[in-house]
């Protein structure tokens, strides 16, 4: 390559150019230049091929693709002379990956070189073959490798290679290694006084053990003998000697190799094993020289998960613990590292807790590290040595970090500290402490199992209801309490607020009160858990106070026209009972208690930490019935009323129905029961709400990740608006898309036969979807279709529908939506059905978009700053000026990222044309991710501004950004009703008392359909 000229000169003419255009001029030109030449064959000596084809490798070094002159390269491996072979061997290995069509025409010319004589041939073919060698080189050539790596009569340095080669062809078709016949082969090899030989052999046992170590245990003592010789130093060569350490890739990779084979069931094999394995931990310790620390410790590291695969004896595992005790407290990050996963990895080992529990301050130390991953190590280590002993101790470490820790770890945090408080908790009071401290401190954090199950024991415990709810009382006097903690507190003041009475301050109206302070800044779901208190406050105010049930009357009033049908019906119920007298006591009487079973964090915890747990739940999953309820008109009989159909309101202990939600605790609709009808307004409210199941409807295992493909073809995800149909919709149906982006209920599609609204709930990185599918017409809807065409991002779950929709018949199909990763992608639904005979098919697109798994945070500049300069630049941070914005003022462009839960942190920015933001991103890969925000804007020009994005994972900053981008430039028109005027059809059902309002009806897919049927 030396002698080369032009190569020379091409080379210096790319390292002199300026900037990176004039360097892709140069590379262009000459790329163009190799293409005429190949062209001309005429003029093509083998000198000019192989000049070009070594200039096509460092033009593909640079980083530029090179589509063409593969079957110059791949011809010169069959050229006689060694530099012409050695160009094609590297370049083809450089260029050209297994699959590619030109390997298969030189698998013949690789053969004849590795069966030749000549040494440097061999090499060259076995470095090709050990690089990019795939299925086809290992049918062909597999035998011929084997019989190189026994071959005495061929060099170590051929040998060796051989072995790796023969390596990678059994990773690409374990098939080609033939057992029977290479076990004693094998042996054999470990026998080599070549180190470099035994290395690379080595290399190729661990990968055949792992795949069958039963058929080569004879080479279990060989392994032994072979760190019983290394760590004697007995017949090691200088050059394997790494700072002082007698070839410590050869003892790692042995004892890699032993961890495959079951216990060592020779006496004297075991005995000199340990006698090494000892050796290895008293001769290692930490040392200035970090090449050697790094050595030492792969070898120490490797002898420690040996031994806890041996089981050995108790005081080999004190002394193992105690060295890790001395690592966790070194200064050198990744040795406290690994020392902390070791630790973690020796709880799996019985009686070592007790010597992991000496070490346990300087492992609560660890949880201050600064290094996150550091953290992460000690936490887990932790909570895996927590036991009834050390529990208090560590749960108050845990809650004292929380308040400290990082957003990525508090979600966690949260749940593990949580666990351990109810696995081994002294007495339930300490349990309810740690519970309630831990709403407090990580509010957003806690999960509402946390809450749930807090609940759970309170109420099944009548000694800790007392304490409970003067707790509960406790923390509403703060000034700032977290809506969860507003849902805990509020819901055992409903229940046992009464035991309280006698205090000071605990009176119904007290309590009341201060409660209701609290109403106007909750969100929705946290106001039907507030009137059920407000319900229960009243019932067990005895005798009746006139002033606090004029007031708890208003609210029930006020909120009798809500949009939310929750909230409207529980509204007027809890009214209508209010008056009922002894009834009222006999609706709203105390909970039961639950039923006994495993806890769900618990199970949660079990079923992220044990992988095999997931295919038995999917399993489960397959053989339940279908979730889709079907709302039918009771048909009259011979001109008589209907039978009305109530809901029993009570506390089901149906354990799937108490574990859905503590929130519908008070008034689950949990079965029906028909009775007979009272002349009322409640009998008329609910009259409408009976709920069968469809005739003929057929049961069938739910359809999601095990009825669908795990990730569509972008085909799939098709625009709504090209579609065809053969019906007229009803509305546009992409301004309905992007109106259901902002809000979470309203209408997703419409045509004359039938009307598709989506209700959805999100939390965190899950999502609740209800489907509700309204037939419009006198005639049924048959062969009826849902299909949910998933993502890759997006792990979806839809209840079947039922095969038919009866006349004016409302069907309600629930879908669970779980966030993988950040993602712009939505999910696709594929629905079709039949009307006479016409069939209809839409593919309409879910509103399962980013938006939806962001939480709203607003950070003070104390919180803000320090996270935004932690986020250096690309790709954690990432700017951009964004031209062609829809002009709007400041104030507009706030509420427009409030509506897709990117809040506006006023004050933080010294500029006020600039704004600053910040909020959560909620996913299985990532967890909860700190997402910060800050818009640039330009008083003179509003069309165009400068965006930066920050967070803590690459892929989640790009997706925000674009999804920002997005919004502002095409501002989706969700304001607009999505629903038209009532056109001619079937006259609606009675109306109720205290109707909802037209714009309630557009905006609740449930009310609406209530309304057309």
């Amino acid at each position: 390559m030396s002698g080369m000229r032009g190569l020379s000169v091409f080379i210096s003419d790319i390292r002199n150019c300026q900037n990176k255009e004039a360097e892709r001029l140069r590379v262009d030109k000459e790329l163009g230049n190799i293409r005429t030449c190949f062209k001309n064959e005429k003029v093509l000596t083998p000198y000019k091929k192989k000049k070009y084809v070594w200039k096509m490798l460092y033009i593909h070094m640079l980083g530029y693709d090179v589509d063409f002159g593969h079957m110059e390269a791949v011809s010169l491996i069959s050229a006689p002379k060694y530099p012409e072979k050695q160009v094609g061997y590297i370049v083809t290995s450089c260029l050209l990956n297994e699959n590619h069509d030109f390997l298969r025409l030189a698998i013949n010319t690789v053969r004849n070189d590795i069966i030749g004589r000549n040494e440097t041939f061999q090499c060259l073919a076995l470095t090709l073959v050990g690089n990019i060698g795939g299925r086809d080189f290992s049918e062909s050539l597999a035998p011929d490798v084997q019989k190189l790596l026994i071959s005495s009569s061929c060099r170590p340095l051929v040998r060796k290679k051989a072995a790796l080669c023969l390596l990678r062809l059994f990773r690409k078709n374990p098939d080609a290694v033939n057992v029977d016949g290479w076990a004693d082969r094998m042996a054999q090899l470990l026998d080599e006084r070549d180190l470099g030989i035994l290395t690379s052999s080595t290399s190729l046992l661990v990968a055949l053990v792992s795949n069958n170590h039963e058929a080569y245990s004879s080479c279990l003592p060989k392994c032994v003998k072979i760190l019983e010789r290394l760590a004697r130093n007995q017949h090691v060569p200088q050059e394997y000697t790494y700072y002082g350490i007698p070839s410590p890739w050869l003892q790692v990779k042995a004892m890699r190799a032993l961890q495959y084979f079951p216990t060592i069931e020779d006496p004297s094999t075991r005995k000199a094993l340990f006698e090494v394995l000892q050796r290895i931990l008293m001769g290692t310790d930490v040392v200035k020289n970090v090449n050697k620390n790094n050595a030492s410790h792969a070898v120490l590291f490797e002898a420690l998960s040996l031994v806890m695969h041996l089981d050995a004896e108790k005081e080999m595992m004190s002394q193992c613990v105690a060295l890790l005790g001395k690592f966790i407290s070194v200064r050198e990050p990744n040795i406290r590292y690994l020392g902390l996963e070791n630790m973690t990895r020796m709880l799996m080992v019985t009686d070592v807790q007790d010597s992991i529990k000496k070490h346990q301050s300087q492992i609560i130390t660890s949880l201050k590290d600064p290094d996150i991953s550091i953290r992460r190590r000690a936490l887990d280590l932790l909570y895996g040595m927590c036991d009834v002993s050390n529990a208090k101790d560590i749960v108050e470490e845990l809650l004292q970090y929380l308040s400290t820790a990082e957003f990525s770890m508090r979600e966690e945090l949260s749940l593990k500290a949580a666990i351990l408080a109810e696995k081994f908790a002294p007495d339930l009071s300490w349990y309810v402490d740690v519970i309630l401290q831990l709403i407090d401190k990580a509010g957003d954090f806690v999960s509402d199992d946390i809450w749930f199950r807090v609940v759970q024991f309170v109420t099944n415990n009548e000694d800790l209801q007392p304490y409970a709810a003067s707790k509960a009382r406790e923390y509403l006097d703060k000034i700032a309490i977290h809506e969860t903690m507003l849902k805990v507190s509020a819901y055992i003041l409903g229940e046992y607020g009464h035991l309280l009475a006698r205090q000071p301050g605990c009176s119904a109206s007290e309590l009341f009160s201060i409660l209701h302070e609290k109403l106007p800044t909750v969100s929705t779901p946290t106001i039907p858990i507030l009137l059920s208190t407000y319900a229960k406050l009243l019932m067990h105010t005895q005798p009746p106070d006139p002033e606090l049930q004029k007031k708890i009357w208003a609210v029930f009033k006020k909120y009798e026209s809500c949009i939310d049908v929750e909230i409207q019906q529980r509204a007027v119920e809890y009214f209508e009972l209010s008056k009922k007298g002894a009834a009222y006591m006999d609706v709203l009487a105390e909970m039961p208690k639950f039923p006994e079973r495993q806890s769900s964090l618990i199970k949660k915890a079990e079923d992220v930490e044990d992988t095999a747990d997931q295919s038995a739940i999917k399993l489960r999953a397959q053989q339940q019935p279908s979730n889709a309820l079907v709302l039918a008109d009771p048909q009259p009989v011979d001109g008589a009323p209907p039978p009305l159909k109530v809901p029993i309101v009570s506390g089901s202990t149906n354990p799937e129905s108490v574990a859905r939600s503590v929130s519908q605790a008070y008034g689950t609709l949990s079965s029906i029961d028909p009775q007979t009808p009272s002349p009322d307004l409640l009998s008329d409210l609910l009259g409408p709400l009976a709920i069968e199941a469809a005739p003929g409807a057929e049961q069938h295992g739910p359809i999601g990740a095990e009825g669908v493909p795990e990730e569509v073809d972008g085909s799939a995800i098709v625009p709504v608006e090209e579609q065809t149909n053969s019906v007229e919709l009803i509305g546009n149906i992409a301004e309905r898309f992007h109106a259901l982006c902002l809000k979470d209920s309203g209408v997703l599609y419409e045509d004359p036969h039938i009307q598709i609204g989506i209700k959805a709930e999100w939390r965190g990185h899950h999502g609740r979807l209800v489907l509700f599918m309204g037939n419009k017409n006198t005639s049924p809807l048959t062969s009826v279709q849902a299909l949910i065409l998933p993502p890759a991002h997006l792990k979806l779950d839809l209840s079947p529908v039922p095969d038919t929709i009866p006349p004016r018949a409302q069907v309600q199909s629930p879908l669970e939506v779980m966030n993988i990763r950040p993602s712009r992608d939505v999910a696709v639904l594929d629905f079709s059905y039949k009307f006479g005979t016409n069939m209809v098919n839409a593919k309409l697109r879910i509103p399962a978009t980013l938006n939806k798994f962001l939480q709203p945070l607003q950070l003070t500049s104390e919180e803000f700053f320090p996270q935004w300069r932690a986020l250096s630049g690309p790709p954690l941070k990432l700017q951009e000026v964004v031209r062609g914005v829809r002009p709007l003022a400041l104030p507009e462009m706030a509420n427009l990222f409030n509506s897709f839960h990117v809040t506006i942190c006023p004050g933080l920015d010294p500029n006020p044309n600039n704004l600053v933001a910040s909020t959560t991103f909620y996913s299985e890969s990532t967890g909860a991710m700190l997402c910060l925000a800050r818009i640039e804007t330009d008083p003179a020009d509003r069309t165009q501004l400068r965006m930066t994005i920050g967070s803590g994972d690459p892929a989640l900053t790009f997706e925000l950004k674009e999804f920002i981008k997005e919004q502002l430039i095409t501002i989706p028109m969700g304001s607009r009703a999505l629903v038209p005027a009532a056109g001619p059809g079937p006259a609606p059902a009675p109306p109720v008392a205290q109707p909802p309002s037209p714009a309630a009806l557009a905006d609740d897919p449930g009310a609406l359909l209530a309304g057309l049927l």
